[in-house]
């Protein structure tokens, strides 16, 4: 008899760590009021090149280092530009100074030419009177053809002139943006990538030289099914967690929402999730120190619900 509650209690205190075990070894399920998505930190990328070719004089590239928006960071050989610039300036002045000569010159034709009206108009007055010969008018209207001949002569002189040194100047801008291509600014505040380039190379329009990455607003794509899709708003809070920082959470929220479905992509790790159509919902996620980096995998969690606890600890539903 006695054997037989010894037998029993061994039943029931192996029955019973069975089961605490059993609830310790479950996984955790999704506390009420929030989603589960994961995925991969991305973030917006600049691939760097020149519109003009040359050979690489300067450069400030360096993997991993940090750059601020219109910094330097690589120059091609501009030697040649630089003398076709002084050439042109040279150019410029000629063509100024001529336009002033001309200026000049026209302004003499034009008091010649009032001088030869007046004279005419004397000359037809005493011409009436019979004072003077039919000959002289005739000598007074020559010469005020001759006067308004040479004022239109340099009216087109003028025009011609001020034309060719207004297209010097057009060959000044143009120039002056052809220099301005050879220096290569970063066009935002962001992390130099890659850097493919060394100096002494020779590069040619639209070859990658680099990529930066705007590491200051990462960003995150899970997938929802559309049976959750409506508690998903822009602005609802979320936090993530990276792989390589298994004890810290990064704020994040929902920033867009696909207006289309899909099918999951293959990234997604379940096959039978990725025969379902899905929505893409993008986190826009804080990365205060720069530690989130293009192509961790992530976890997410979305708090649909306003008034649920944040929980200590967040857990990957099963």
């Amino acid at each position: 008899m006695r054997h037989s509650l010894w037998t029993i209690a061994a039943v029931i205190l192996l029955a019973a760590g069975g089961y605490l075990g059993f609830l310790a070894l479950r996984p955790a399920e999704m506390p009420p009021g929030f989603l589960y998505g994961s995925g991969r930190i991305e973030a917006t990328e600049i691939r760097l090149a020149t519109e003009v070719s040359g050979r690489v004089v300067e450069s400030s590239l360096v993997e991993g280092q940090p750059v601020s928006a219109g910094v330097e960071l690589l120059r091609l050989d501009d030697r040649l530009i630089r003398l076709q610039q002084a050439e042109l300036e040279a150019r410029l002045s000629a063509g100024e100074q001529a336009v002033v000569r001309l200026e000049r010159m026209l302004d003499t034709a034009r008091h010649h030419l009032g001088n030869a009206e007046t004279e005419l108009e004397r000359a037809r007055t005493l011409r009436r009177t019979g004072a003077i010969p039919a000959q002289q008018l005739e000598h007074s209207e020559d010469r005020r053809r001759e006067a308004a001949g040479e004022v239109e002569v340099l009216q087109a002189q003028r025009a011609e002139a001020t034309a060719n040194l207004e297209a010097l100047r057009q060959q000044r801008s143009q120039l002056a943006l052809q220099l301005d291509k050879t220096l290569l600014r970063s066009p935002i505040d962001a992390t130099v990538l890659v850097k493919t380039v060394e100096i002494g190379e020779v590069v040619a329009p639209g070859q990658s030289l680099g990529v930066l990455v705007d590491l200051d607003r990462p960003r995150m794509k899970i997938y929802v099914t559309e049976r959750v899709l409506g508690r998903v708003r822009l602005g609802t809070p979320a936090r993530v967690r990276v792989t390589a920082f298994p004890d810290r959470y990064f704020e994040a929220e929902v920033s867009a929402i696909d207006g289309q479905a899909q099918f999951t992509p293959r990234d997604v790790h379940l096959p039978d999730e990725r025969a379902r159509t899905v929505f893409g919902v993008t986190l826009r996620v804080t990365n205060p120190d720069g530690v989130l980096k293009p192509g961790m995998p992530a976890d997410a969690w979305l708090r649909w619900q306003d008034d649920a606890p944040w929980p200590d600890t967040l857990v990957v539903p099963p």
